[in-house]
């Protein structure tokens, strides 16, 4: 069972997680469940790191040995094939040795505890416990429970957060835009049932983005919304006025209950990216998505693969952001520290 006092929804909590938390005694990052609790420096030193592991794509030889003899566990709980995909080739690029383990297949199923299950696998002398779960909460519970030696790493978690998702997209904007001070970012769509767009509010406001936008209609716009730093519309032609930055996001079907959402045709009639919307925006506004893209009912086609779309960027982005994370936990190279 999930810890009942996990975040599951968009109301803000009484504050941060405590440090200790994501922090081990020394004020290094040992896990990274969240955004929250992080600072804007951190998030920029993990930034200035993946920069210096995005050159690799263009090297014969793509790998360093800052991981050599460590193990890194891919622990997904629910299914994502590109997620998955970028931490593995992220961990072995650092040289580590990776294990894939098939959940459906597993002792879970069987009726085995994830506590259980944990405490197997960590007896297999595991370093990063991957983690990807459909509950929200499920990383910090794992994270509670773990030996000392062990971080986690929150691959996305029902709808609380999705911290990864969140740092390649700050990367691909700052590769782009560079000052985030000057820029008007919109976010589009599903809000409501979307932990990328939760752990995308929160990066965006630590590195003091000059307006974020939340765009939706209100059976997809979470309640206390606002409480994030963020300015509502409910009208996109109004709210991609002039942006910088959209972020379309996908209809988290799966997660909906039935009447929040009349038609997938409705809704891309009413609040689909298309060429005529993309132009009220800023003339080289940069179009990003998450993925994967639902075409014809959040995005255009034209404007998916458009001059103005980064979303292959996003995923190749993804595995230096990757990397990074994980050498900063697992190598401790770096002065790190919590606040704000």
């Amino acid at each position: 069972m999930i810890d009942q006092d996990s975040p599951a929804r968009f109301r803000p909590a009484a504050g941060p997680l405590p440090p200790s938390l994501q922090f081990n005694a020394q004020g290094r990052l040992r896990h990274l469940l969240t955004i929250e609790g992080l600072s804007g420096a951190l998030i920029t030193e993990i930034l200035d790191t993946a920069e210096s592991f995005a050159g690799m794509n263009a090297q014969a030889v793509k790998k360093v040995p800052l991981l050599r003899g460590k193990t890194v566990m891919n622990l997904f709980f629910e299914a994502s094939t590109r997620t998955r995909t970028t931490f593995e080739l992220a961990a072995k690029r650092l040289s580590a040795d990776v294990l894939n383990i098939n959940i459906s297949t597993s002792a879970t199923v069987k009726g085995e505890s994830l506590l259980d299950t944990l405490r197997n696998l960590q007896a297999m002398y595991v370093d990063m416990f991957v983690v990807r779960h459909a509950d929200s909460g499920a990383a910090h519970f794992i994270a509670r429970h773990v030996a000392p030696h062990v971080s986690v790493l929150n691959a996305g978690d029902g709808r609380h957060a999705h911290p990864t998702q969140a740092l390649l997209d700050m990367f691909t904007i700052r590769r782009h835009k560079g000052d985030f001070t000057r820029l008007k970012v919109a976010i589009v769509g599903d809000i409501l049932h979307s932990r990328v767009a939760r752990s995308q509010i929160h990066a965006l406001n630590l590195l003091n983005t000059g307006e974020v936008r939340v765009i939706g209609p209100k059976t997809l716009l979470p309640a206390y919304v606002e409480d994030l730093g963020v300015h509502v519309f409910h009208d996109i032609r109004a709210g991609l006025r002039d942006v910088d930055v959209v972020i379309m996001l996908r209809l988290q079907k799966e997660r909906m209950e039935s009447g929040l959402l009349p038609s997938e045709h409705e809704f891309f009639q009413l609040w689909g990216l298309t060429e005529e919307r993309l132009a009220l925006a800023a003339p080289d506004c940069m179009v990003m998505h998450p993925g994967p893209a639902n075409r014809g009912v959040e995005i255009d086609s034209r404007v998916a693969d458009g001059p103005q779309s980064v979303i292959l960027e996003q995923v190749s982005h993804g595995i230096a952001v990757r990397m990074a994370v994980m050498s900063t936990i697992m190598g401790g190279s770096m002065n790190q520290g919590s606040g704000a």
